[in-house]
């Protein structure tokens, strides 16, 4: 017994320490000791095309090439668990929130914080990671694994940018105008719909969105992927190009964990424009509030993950597969989402 919990814990830890390994190569390049490679103007470069050309590659030839009708009715469950995550995460937000008693400008952030996560980029580098193992612990070939895994993350990055920008942003929106004046109805639903839009034709929406349209429509299938495929080269090249998403992501990563505060990479400027309008960034948060958030996110919200998986198996609501109910138990384990934090 022993020797299988040693064998499973090198499984599972040998894809962590690669992704650590490369993203400590993203922190010294950021370093003026190694040259300050990845500089601010770099990585910000970098960023750019991760976002609009290798993402949006990754989702649609994972989606379009192991996606069908059948399995997006099988996986019904998934929108549902992530609306309980955010569910069960805002309503600790909300306790933490009556309990500390933060500023005002601060109350929709810790709930934003408890609620809302990076259901996208991280499942998109785990994932693979654990399916390149030998003998990964889901049962199935590497490249099988693999092609599944990715689906799965971007069905649920689609999935979640719809939860982030409806639930989540509202909530932040909300709170920083009650702080500052609030604005009128109209002037909240059209910035509103502003922003949805503007999400859900990001790039890498947009690219998950037209993988799903190839994957299900079966002549569209049969048109770009398989080896007799006439346009099988349209899908290979996005596979091609959606290879780099990984390795870029860790290196930005890296480089924005560095502290080297000459050479630090930014990479949300839409969040920090965001809270500079509802002042968030004028205020100094109390650490009791930043332990809370961190004792919901990383304690108690995968312990509710684990109760809700296992009763949902148990009433036969998911399927047989051990990889998608290890996506579903991810949900309620990913860091706060940047648009949060």
């Amino acid at each position: 017994m022993a020797g299988g919990f040693l064998s499973l814990l090198v499984v599972s830890s040998t894809p962590v320490a690669e992704l650590l390994l490369v993203a400590a190569a993203g922190a010294c390049l950021a370093t003026a000791r190694c040259g300050g490679v990845l500089t601010p103007s770099a990585c910000a470069d970098i960023n750019r095309v991760v976002y609009a050309v290798f993402t949006p590659a990754l989702m649609l030839a994972s989606l379009a090439g192991a996606v069908t009708l059948r399995d997006v009715a099988a996986w019904w469950f998934m929108p549902v668990n992530i609306g309980v995550a955010f569910l069960a995460g805002g309503a600790l937000g909300w306790v933490a929130v009556l309990v500390l008693r933060p500023p005002q400008q601060l109350r929709g952030l810790v709930v934003a914080s408890c609620s809302a996560a990076n259901f996208g980029n991280l499942l998109l580098v785990v994932i693979p990671a654990v399916c390149e193992e030998d003998g990964n612990p889901f049962g199935l070939a590497k490249t099988v694994c693999t092609g599944r895994g990715l689906s799965y993350a971007s069905f649920s990055m689609v999935l979640g940018g719809a939860y982030i920008w409806t639930h989540t942003h509202g909530v932040m929106k909300r709170s920083g105008e009650s702080a500052a004046g609030g604005k009128s109805l109209w002037e909240k639903m059209k910035q509103g719909m502003c922003q949805m839009t503007k999400e859900l034709t990001s790039p890498p929406t947009t690219g998950a969105v037209i993988g799903l349209v190839i994957g299900t429509v079966p002549w569209l299938r049969s048109i770009f992927v398989g080896s007799s495929a006439p346009l099988r080269a349209v899908q290979d090249s996005l596979k091609l190009l959606g290879n780099g998403t990984i390795p870029c992501l860790m290196l930005i990563l890296g480089g924005n964990l560095t502290k080297d505060e000459q050479y630090v990479c930014l990479q949300d400027v839409v969040s920090l424009d965001m809270h500079d309008r509802a002042g968030v960034r004028k205020t100094e948060v109390p650490p009791a509030v930043v332990a809370a958030i961190i004792c919901v996110r990383y304690v108690i919200l995968p312990l509710v993950g684990v109760a809700i998986i296992r009763a949902a198996r148990d009433m036969g609501f998911l399927p047989p597969d051990p990889l998608y109910q290890y996506t579903l138990m991810m949900h309620f384990e990913h860091r706060n989402h940047a648009s949060a934090v």
